[in-house]
């Protein structure tokens, strides 16, 4: 099932990795490099999923989570974070989330997460 999918990672690899491979899944996406940018985005443009880094200068990712789920409540959101902890983890998942992948994470492992919450917002 395609999506559309917005990326936002402050680390110029991370994006071009993701976008690389979530296009090669058949996906539509939109990257950009942090929380203010997504924001702007997401008042422009409806996606399906958004993929955010927890630990980005400015605006952190739980703080995103946050203010993209007031605008678009129907979002589906995959936390990405090489910082995993079970604190941050509930957190994220209180205000949202629907998942989260530490990285690094495989690329099968990546297209299966983003597979799965589009099957979740379809049985909805």
């Amino acid at each position: 099932m395609a999506a559309k999918i917005l990326i936002v990672d402050d680390e110029p690899y991370v994006r071009e990795i993701l976008d690389r491979v979530l296009r090669s899944g058949g996906h539509e996406v939109r990257v950009v490099d942090g929380a203010e940018a997504a924001v702007a985005a997401l008042e422009a443009t409806t996606f399906d999923v958004m993929l955010t880094d927890v630990v980005m200068p400015g605006m952190g990712g739980f703080d995103l989570l946050r203010r993209a789920k007031r605008l678009r409540p129907e979002l589906r959101v995959i936390v990405l974070t090489g910082h995993a902890r079970s604190q941050c983890i509930s957190d994220f998942l209180l205000y949202g989330a629907d998942e989260f992948l530490a990285k690094p994470f495989q690329v099968e492992e990546l297209l299966a997460t983003v597979e799965r919450v589009m099957r979740a917002a379809t049985s909805r």
